[in-house]
């Protein structure tokens, strides 16, 4: 039996339910594998006292320090997440936070390896905290946790000292290690671990219904992500000038809502931002689309793109993280510049000839959750191996 302890700081609760769905489903995906026992660390980073009073804390600091969620049983402790220091301290307030219960955890759950889904700051703790426990770890790194940790002057040595101590390394995407690599990360270290996505409920649907559903008429264009400027939804927005007749609904919540709101004034009713949209309600918001398009200046490999195409719904997106890992063929849709001209013209161009929507969706069909859970079974399973092998 491979006993994992999987640590992520990328995991959702009951005040984001939205948040880390994907690190969720792959959990849940290895829990469920006969040949694993699982437990969930997820910490929970927070200010010092009072800014814990703060509405942007108050929920997260109310959080049960241990629960069953999803059947799964999950720790949150808390660590110090100072302000104004570019998180240059969080690695060593999440070791020193993690070492007092993962001592308590070992005594009932005596884990093989840890399994860090995220790369900063779990990353680094992990491999501390494998020296400490003598058990071999594994990094996983998904986008911005490289993006943006791996390049800020005050964390990207920690994320390299990790990525060069950890027994394995994951990426969500072959560009995604090619960037791991420009770091300094070696390749032949690095294993591609793409995403998933359940077929069962991203499908094609009724789609006319489904517009009806919405108060659409005509062609729909959707767009999923935060409101910040990394998504580009200001892109896409500009894009609609150019495209008549269509409508644009944006489901996500951020900071840029009300710059975005002011840009699609002029549009009208043609552009709607949707706020938050719980991810059991995307299918039918996704198979009711004509084209997915999301203008990201970078990305992993996102689930957005996958989850379109297994609903059989072509995607425009740019040439960001593993584009080229998911745009195989003509059919899943266009590879574009970062322009709203560029947006425009491919947006067009996919609702005046249509794709048929099987073969959309077989460009998602590579990208299972059980391939997923096989891969990390099979990768886990040998870090423990190599480790304990004479």
């Amino acid at each position: 039996m491979l006993r994992v302890l999987t640590l992520s700081t990328l995991f959702p609760d009951i005040s984001r339910a939205n948040f880390g769905v994907f690190v969720e489903r792959q959990t849940l995906g290895l829990a469920a594998h006969p040949g694993v026992e699982l437990r969930v660390v997820a910490p929970v980073g927070l200010p010092p006292w009072p800014l814990t009073r703060h509405a942007r804390y108050r929920d997260l600091a109310r959080l049960p320090r241990r629960e069953v969620w999803k059947g799964l049983e999950v720790l949150r402790p808390r660590f110090l997440a100072l302000p104004m220091t570019q998180g240059r301290f969080h690695t060593a307030a999440l070791a020193r936070a993690l070492s007092p219960v993962l001592d308590e955890v070992r005594r009932v759950f005596l884990f093989d390896v840890i399994d860090a889904s995220f790369f900063f700051p779990d990353g680094p703790a992990a491999v501390a905290l494998g020296r400490r426990y003598g058990v071999p770890v594994s990094i996983k790194a998904r986008g911005a946790d490289v993006h943006h940790w791996g390049r800020a002057r005050a964390t990207a040595g920690q994320v390299l000292r990790a990525a060069r101590a950890a027994d394995g390394l994951l990426a969500v995407s072959a560009a995604m290690r090619g960037d791991m690599v420009a770091l300094g990360i070696l390749a032949e270290r690095i294993r591609v671990h793409h995403t998933g996505v359940d077929l069962d409920r991203f499908a094609p649907g009724d789609q006319a219904a489904l517009k009806r559903e919405l108060g659409i008429a005509g062609p729909l264009v959707v767009s999923l992500g935060a409101l910040i400027p990394r998504k580009g939804h200001d892109i896409v927005i500009e894009a609609m000038a150019r495209v008549p007749d269509a409508t644009l609904l944006i489901a996500g919540e951020g900071a840029e809502r009300g710059r975005l709101e002011t840009l699609a004034r002029p549009l009208g009713d043609r552009v709607r931002l949707l706020g938050s949209v719980p991810h059991d309600e995307l299918p039918r918001l996704l198979a009711a689309a004509d084209v997915l398009a999301l203008a990201s200046s970078s990305e992993g490999l996102a689930n957005a793109w996958v989850e379109a195409l297994a609903c059989g719904v072509p995607v425009v997106i740019t040439d960001a993280g593993g584009a080229h890992d998911v745009v195989t063929a003509p059919e899943a849709g266009r590879v574009v510049a970062r322009t709203p001209e560029a947006f425009a013209e491919a947006i067009a161009a996919l609702l005046a000839n249509p794709p048929d929507p099987a073969a959309v969706r077989r460009s998602a069909e590579r990208f299972t959750w059980a391939a997923n859970t096989a891969g990390l079974y099979a990768h886990l399973a040998g870090l423990v191996a190599r480790r304990r092998a004479p």
